[in-house]
């Protein structure tokens, strides 16, 4: 039992990604692990070194199996999960730069993920007029995969200067419709002040002229002409979208990427849809069948 204390007692200290993304209140439950396996670590060692008599053995023993079984009952209760999709679905989710998936729809496709659904990200380029390419690629590939995404494809476009790689990006983006057979595609909207986010999205629509259901996410550098009718409850994903966007970690001193401006949309949106918390969307066209499926 002491063995299997300690080994809880590290798994909680060292596992905090896994209780954002797993669980609702995550940093309320690990701190909650860490004192309840802390204190029976405590409690089982005294019994073991002062050579306890065997009532107060049996009496540990029972106390410690209760506490470890009720704090996996409020976990069970508190973790996160979609609801098993019918038939699942692929979705190709489309970004200028390495953060902006989890910014924009990062509680989307964890939710999505949870629920069955296989999603891939494509990120244009590797942000390096924007911070440090190496560190930038490299979070893409950890935000990817906290989020659970099937995979992550990179490319190294100009980035501020997408709009010159038009023509490259839209076959990159053809060759990934191609490949991956998308069900839904989410991308830029054209209603946002970066003009990398524009050409990523005139891109896409291009790319996908043939392709039937389109959403546009909302970036931080959305304008005012940014009008969504489709809403994702994140209400469970709250948590795993902010750990997802702190993962970027070389681009944590932009004032929106704090937890506060990010939940501080959330909550606006969720408003907007008469939830706690939501993603927005535009919808380009929207086939209603795809949407019920999800």
């Amino acid at each position: 039992m002491i063995v299997f204390l300690i080994t809880f007692l590290v798994a909680a200290a060292v596992g905090r990604s896994w209780f954002h993304r797993r669980l609702r209140r995550p940093e309320l439950l690990r701190q909650v692990s860490l004192g309840v396996g802390g204190t029976l670590l405590v409690t089982n060692l005294a019994c073991f070194l002062l050579e306890a008599t065997p009532f107060w053995r049996t009496a540990n023993f029972t106390a410690t199996v209760g506490g470890l079984a009720a704090l996996g009952v409020v976990m069970t209760a508190l973790r996160t999960g979609g609801v098993p999709a019918r038939q699942p679905r692929r979705v190709l989710a489309i970004g200028a730069h390495p953060d902006d998936l989890e910014l924009a729809c990062g509680g989307t496709l964890a939710k999505f993920v949870d629920s069955g659904h296989e999603v891939q990200g494509l990120v244009m380029s590797d942000g390096k007029r924007g911070g440090d390419a190496l560190e930038r690629s490299l979070d893409a590939q950890r935000g990817a995969a906290f989020m659970g995404l099937t995979g992550m494809a990179h490319h190294n476009f100009t980035d501020t200067e997408l709009n010159r790689h038009s023509q490259e990006m839209v076959g990159v983006i053809e060759a990934a419709i191609a490949r991956y057979n998308p069900d839904i595609i989410l991308t830029h909207s054209n209603h946002d002040q970066h003009q990398d986010h524009q050409a990523v999205h005139q891109a896409t629509l291009r790319a996908a002229r043939q392709h039937h259901s389109i959403l546009c996410y909302e970036s931080p550098s959305a304008t005012r002409e940014f009008n969504p009718s489709v809403f994702v409850d994140i209400d469970d994903y709250m948590d795993a979208k902010v750990q997802a966007v702190k993962m970027h970690s070389d681009q944590l001193t932009k004032p929106y990427m704090t937890p506060e401006r990010v939940r501080g949309i959330a909550s606006f949106r969720g408003g907007q849809a008469r939830r706690r918390v939501a993603e927005a969307y535009e919808p380009i066209r929207l086939l209603n069948t795809e949407l019920e499926k999800l």
